[in-house]
């Protein structure tokens, strides 16, 4: 049977740190310091699930307010010391969803990492999960960064070396005086790819709260000045994660992003990291992002599997009215695309 401990930030943090766990950036206290800075986010609870009197996995909880409803969000959560059987997950969620009951009255879901298809979780309602990602070993230096590359990324990478006519750097401390210019690529990119850009004081706060410890802002400017890529990189421990990236259209076919996510990866390696997360590819599970496996998987032979998101209830009734709601907006939006 699991139990749960609640913990307050500073026993999560130790605790975690004992087990010799690799921390998500989403996962740690710096992460809920930040996301309370963003409306509608709300640090919850950091917890421990407890079987047979031995920690078995650590989860922080931030609160969502959303369209008038609460739901809870652990990305990236639980951490599992060892990863569990469906059995053992299985009772982990239900201790928890016993738990929230208990605990706040408000919520009507929790959106975690379920490896298992267990009966009592759902598809996510919003967002895209995904169940792999190319995770690259960025020890050794930079000569030893390439040669792990797939044939394909070190070609690639060598070109834009050669050819491409960025100069890149680390440019941390000038996006925290003023992240304008960055933004307005954001922007462009959002246009050309079909989605939209958080708030310019997201990525504000974001760099300024969680510091250039664990939050760094790469590069790539023309002879003129003019920043053309940059990308978005955490921190956490020794995990460094790829979190955003942007670019100009102008410059697509000049190798720019080739050659600023090489530099990433050899300056995050000089930072401390062993491993850099690409934040998820394409699979059977998550055909919308399939469109991400050219560019991140010709760096790496290998690819990984990690829980995906999935809900899982708290308030069946009030669920199932979301589901049915997505449903009906849906169709509104089918029948309008085809008119």
């Amino acid at each position: 049977m699991t139990e749960l401990r609640k913990l307050t930030p500073e026993e999560f943090e130790q605790l975690v740190a004992a087990a010799e766990l690799v921390v998500p950036i989403e996962q740690t206290v710096a992460w809920a310091n930040y996301q309370q800075t963003i409306p509608g986010r709300t640090p919850w609870d950091y917890l421990a699930l407890v079987r047979d009197g031995q920690d078995v996995a650590y989860v922080a909880f931030t609160d969502y307010e959303t369209h008038g409803y609460h739901y809870l969000r652990a990305h990236h959560g639980p951490m599992w010391i060892e990863p569990p059987t469906e059995e053992q997950e299985r009772e982990a969620m239900e201790a928890l969803v016993a738990y929230v009951r208990k605990r706040d009255g408000k919520q009507v879901f929790m959106r975690l990492a379920v490896d298992h298809e267990l009966a009592m979780s759902q598809p996510t309602l919003s967002s895209i999960p995904y169940d792999t990602t190319v995770v690259l070993d960025v020890t050794g230096g930079d000569d030893a960064i390439l040669e792990r590359m797939k044939a394909r990324g070190r070609r690639d990478v060598r070109k834009a070396l050669r050819e491409s006519p960025v100069t890149c750097a680390d440019e941390t401390d000038k996006a925290l005086q003023s992240f304008a210019e960055y933004y307005e690529i954001m922007v462009e990119t959002a246009e050309r790819d079909g989605f939209t850009p958080a708030p310019i004081k997201d990525y504000e706060d974001m760099l300024r709260l969680l510091g250039p410890d664990h939050c760094r802002v790469f590069a790539g400017r023309l002879e003129d000045g003019r920043v053309v890529t940059w990308s978005i990189c955490t921190i956490s421990g020794t995990l460094g994660t790829y979190y955003y990236a942007a670019s100009r259209s102008e410059t697509m076919r000049l190798y720019v992003t080739d050659k600023l996510f090489y530099f990433a990866c050899c300056e995050l390696g000089r930072l401390g990291c062993t491993d850099f997360d690409l934040m998820g590819i394409g699979s059977e599970f998550s055909p919308k992002l399939m469109g991400l496996n050219t560019f991140k998987t010709k760096f790496s032979k290998d690819v990984v599997h990690v829980a995906p998101d999935r809900d899982v209830p708290i308030k069946g009734a009030f669920y199932a009215s979301l589901k049915m709601g997505k449903r009906v907006i849906s169709a509104v939006r089918n029948r309008k695309a085809e008119e």
